[in-house]
């Protein structure tokens, strides 16, 4: 059959990747430029004054609630290989451990950066600060990423909130990257596994309002950077691992064992000295992918004693897509429903 070819005119080019079950697809071609003199300058020009393209790519018809999406950038760090900005459907996001290895993953093995074997060192300009990922490489494949994170610290350990469902409860808040509040699973009756997913996704949402109303945070150095981003509920395994379990606007759960949570809660090992220099534990996420979270050193910001992070784990590229930009589009900006985004969609504006 012959017919005239699709006119496509503007589109975006993207890598399908996830990392432990997360999905975290990375922006490769068509991006508009985005201002701002460093990354987090961009990111809060997304976030604060035109986050359209986010809306664009989070949103259905053109995505699912399940997912995340990294913008690359040139970067404007001197020492940085590349830059990126975590899209997600609440707004952009300073840095995310899993998004990262799926951004050093999509890197390497598209060739946008070369690849060395055995190992490849990439480092990444984010909202949060230099990034520095080491790839064990082979074959042309990228077999796991290691993450020199940003310094994680305690803001507060034990902070008491009272909440109408569950009583008085307790959290850890730390920044890994953003802001957590660590809560033991056991406090909201339950446990983490695949069957109390919604539960788990209600719960951490309704306590991020809750903890929204009653806690303030402020990164020292980022500004802009200064709320809650995510509630990660905590549980302990036999085998001494982290279960863990973040929580995501609108009402979702994290696929992987979350990179920047488990770097804030190492935070909360280091501070209550249950841990040192050199130690690491496993975080074990939902379904049961592991990363590797290591104290590799001490330092401190804004005052704070902090611990720095290294995350390990692996992304797989499973395809690629590109994304059309019709102007005509009646749902240029997205939309999303209750029967699969949860009754929180409105808090996505």
């Amino acid at each position: 059959m012959n017919g005239s070819p699709m006119n496509w005119g503007r589109s975006l080019d993207l890598l399908e990747v996830h990392c432990q079950g997360e999905v975290g697809k990375v922006i490769v071609g068509g991006a508009p430029d985005i201002p701002g003199a460093t990354m987090l300058d961009k990111m809060n020009h997304i976030n604060q004054v035109d986050d359209s393209l986010r809306r664009f790519v989070t949103f259905e018809p053109r995505a699912s609630v399940a997912m995340s999406v990294n913008l690359l950038l040139a970067p404007l760090h001197p020492d940085a290989d590349a830059g990126f900005i975590v899209l997600q459907a609440d707004r952009a996001h300073p840095m995310s451990g899993s998004n990262c290895i799926c951004v050093v993953t999509a890197l390497l093995e598209s060739g946008r950066v070369a690849m060395q074997e055995p190992e490849t060192i990439v480092r990444l300009d984010t909202p949060a600060g230099l990034i520095v990922a080491r790839a064990a490489c082979r074959d042309g494949r990228c077999l796991s990423v290691s993450l020199d994170n940003v310094p994680s610290f305690v803001e507060a350990l034990d902070r008491e909130i009272e909440t109408p469902r569950w009583g008085r409860i307790r959290a850890d808040i730390a920044f890994g990257g953003v802001y957590y509040a660590i809560v033991d699973v056991d406090q909201v009756g339950s446990e983490i596994a695949p069957v109390n997913a919604r539960y788990l996704a209600e719960a951490g949402i309704e306590l991020k309002s809750l903890l929204a109303d009653e806690v303030t945070v402020k990164h020292p150095l980022l500004s802009g950077v200064d709320e809650i981003a995510y509630v990660m509920f905590r549980g302990e395994e036999p085998d001494g691992a982290v279960r863990t379990c973040t929580t995501l606007k609108p009402g979702r759960v994290d696929r992987s064992p979350c990179g920047t949570g488990s770097s804030a809660n190492l935070a909360t090992l280091f501070a209550r000295a249950k841990i040192g220099v050199g130690d690491r534990r496993i975080s074990r996420s939902i379904i049961g992918g592991e990363f590797t979270a290591e104290a590799i050193g001490a330092t401190e910001v804004g005052g704070r004693p902090a611990v720095l992070p290294r995350i390990t784990g692996r992304g797989w590229i499973y395809g690629r897509e590109q994304l059309r930009i019709s102007e005509d589009d009646p749902f240029k900006k997205g939309f999303v429903l209750s029967d699969s985004w949860g009754p929180q969609v409105d808090m996505l504006g």
